[in-house]
């Protein structure tokens, strides 16, 4: 089982920049794939980013190099730095965990995003 706690959302203004942090417990050396998902109003859960555990890296296509994924085995932490945001990436973001199986999928409780224009 692996237990997954999100931090550094909040309200930013357009253009402004945050990082999420996401630290997982629990069996993490079964862990693969860390990411991110984000719930925006009236859409579908998208990708935002993820990051394998040789530090291959996916980004959503909305993403278009403003955000950068990372992680830092040794605390078993994934970081998502959010740069020159804009009001639709409002939203919740949700730090997930895929075993190297692929068979489970563990997802935090969200942070919520807001940018003001």
């Amino acid at each position: 089982q692996v237990h997954l706690v999100e931090s550094g959302g909040g309200l930013v203004q357009a253009g402004g920049s945050l990082r999420l942090s996401c630290t997982g417990s629990g069996t993490i050396f079964n862990i693969n794939v860390v990411g991110w998902y984000r719930q925006t109003p009236g859409n579908e859960r998208e990708l935002v980013a993820s990051i394998n555990r040789g530090g291959s890296t996916t980004y959503g296509e909305f993403v278009e190099g403003r955000f950068t994924i990372s992680r830092d085995n040794f605390r078993n932490t994934v970081y998502l730095q959010m740069n020159s945001l804009r009001p639709d990436d409002t939203g919740v973001y949700y730090c997930y965990a895929v075993t190297i199986s692929g068979a489970v999928e563990y997802r935090g409780q969200g942070t919520q995003v807001t940018v003001s224009s």
